[in-house]
């Protein structure tokens, strides 16, 4: 027996009397591999006669004889034929799929790919780059891209390139090369309103409401085509969200509209008449009145065949609604010491925020309270809440952003100089108003590590009043104060020169971590 030089190699034992008598050795220089046979012709003879065997025996059969012949050799052998192997275990399937008749498939398969990666995959062959075009994969992309993220699927609608989208191979589209240039300008644009965003670079339109009597917008809403507020005044007003003119004036309620809410169907209103008015939103008819609460109707929201509204009076109600005239009372929830001034709800949970201090939590499906969330200092005003995040704004001036499950107060942002009377996020962004309005990065606000000065992205000064309700997308903001105006930030459609009719200064605002 024949003991192969190299130590660490225990398996490999190499017999004298084998069909392939094989001995390694180490030098100094690089591993040298020599068998010892009596002469090349007797060597060819042994290697054709083991290769005749070899091909009279099944699959299976070689695949046990290579392994036990794999085993037998030493880690040096092993690496040649790795390198061997490697090419020959290598497919561009990608290239192959097609030559099959499965260019669906190689297709499906490219269609995952980011931008970065498409790129690349077009440079590999011209094949790889047929299929990507053939396949219309940036336009998939692109569509991908509309789906998953609002701020795509609103650039599509406003620069009307959606029109090219979610359609069949047709004349009637673009070739792949359209959709291949149109990706770099949606992503320019991006840059372009984030970088607006955070410089305060805008656009601003202004409605002058005009009341006759008491001045102020207490409250608004607004879609593509509407902007729907509600005034001082006791009216309701609809207006062009185009043209800025006014379409409707809604009347009926004997006191201030505070609040309200719409959808396709209804607009929802409250008053500080204490009753909730359900108008049909295309004719204005008033649909159904609710009378219960004793004081004015501070807040109120709706969705899924559910109500809830609030009241000066400190209760909660939460309602039925099987249809706009077909609305029946369910529960009233009792518990804060104050006026109750915002409530927000989903699925699992309602949420109320109150004068004296406290946000309560109640389950939505039972209506019974669940927790307080303690913390702020006086007074809360305004609230949201989606998923596990409640932000809630106070008359101590500070935002605080919670956690629902638990109750922790995660972060305490400080800065503004009066009650903060309305607050809203999204995914990235909290806009609050107060006597002038902020915008916070909300996922700097979330990260305990983040500094003081990544939080606040700018500060907005317009109104010349108390900003009483806002409402914000990716584009703009829309604002609305007891100075009687009704604002549009825009931050998508600047100037080119970047002097935006308006332009709000920068202020460093400082946060608490509790």
């Amino acid at each position: 027996m024949s003991v192969c030089s190299y130590a660490h190699c225990a398996k490999c034992v190499c017999s004298s009397n084998t069909a392939f008598p094989i001995v390694f050795q180490l030098t100094n220089g690089p591993v040298i591999g020599s068998r010892k046979r009596p002469s090349e012709g007797n060597y060819e003879k042994e290697k054709e006669h083991c290769i005749a065997l070899f091909d009279q025996w099944s699959e299976a059969d070689q695949v046990e004889f290579v392994e036990r012949l794999i085993s037998r050799m030493c880690h040096y052998q092993h690496g040649h034929i790795n390198s061997y192997l490697k090419p020959m275990l290598q497919r561009d399937f990608i290239t192959a799929l097609p030559a099959q008749g499965l260019d669906h498939i190689a297709e499906n398969i490219l269609s995952f790919l980011d931008a970065r990666s498409l790129c690349a995959a077009e440079l590999v062959c011209k094949e790889w780059q047929r299929v990507i075009s053939e396949g219309m994969l940036w336009k998939k992309l692109i569509e991908r891209m509309v789906r998953t993220d609002p701020l795509w699927k609103g650039l599509s609608e406003r620069h009307q390139w959606e029109k090219y989208l979610f359609k069949n191979r047709t004349s009637e589209i673009p070739p792949n090369s359209y959709y291949h240039s149109l990706y770099p300008k949606i992503i320019q644009d991006i840059e372009t309103i984030e970088a607006n965003w955070r410089c305060g670079r805008h656009n601003l339109q202004r409605i002058q409401c005009r009341s006759e009597n008491s001045k102020g917008v207490y409250c608004l809403q607004y879609d593509d085509e509407k902007i729907i507020s509600g005034l001082r005044d006791n009216s309701i007003k609809i207006w062009d969200k185009q043209t800025l003119e006014c379409l409707k004036v809604l009347t009926g309620h004997t006191g201030s509209v505070l609040c309200l809410q719409y959808d396709e169907r209804v607009i929802v209103t409250g008053s500080s008449d204490s009753t909730v008015r359900v108008w049909e939103v295309t004719t204005g008819e008033v649909l159904n009145t609710l009378i219960h609460h004793n004081e004015a109707v501070l807040h109120l929201r709706f969705a899924n065949g559910l109500m809830v509204t609030c009241s000066k009076d400190r209760s909660i109600a939460v309602w039925d609604m099987a249809s706009p005239t077909d609305i029946s009372l369910r529960r009233v929830l009792v518990g804060h010491r104050a006026a109750v001034n915002v409530v927000d709800f989903d699925d699992k949970y309602i949420v109320s925020a109150s004068g004296d201090r406290t946000i309560k939590v109640w389950s939505t499906s039972t209506c019974e309270f669940v927790r307080t969330l303690n913390g702020h200092k006086r007074g809360i005003a305004c609230l949201q809440y989606r998923d596990r995040l409640v932000v809630s704004g106070s008359s101590d001036n500070t935002i605080r952003l919670w956690d629902i499950e638990c109750g922790a107060c995660l972060r305490v942002l400080e800065g503004h100089e009066e009650l903060v009377r309305c607050i809203r996020f999204d995914n990235k962004r909290i806009v609050s108003g107060a006597s002038e309005g902020g915008v916070w990065d909300l996922q700097a606000a979330l990260d305990p590590r983040a500094p003081a000065s990544t939080l606040c992205l700018r500060t907005l000064v317009e109104h010349s009043g108390r900003v009483f309700r806002l409402q914000f997308d990716e584009f703009q903001i829309i604002s609305s104060s007891h100075d009687d105006t009704i604002l549009i930030w825009d931050f998508l459609n600047v100037s080119p020169n970047g002097q935006s009719e308006g332009r709000s200064p920068s202020r460093t605002y400082t946060y608490i971590s509790r």
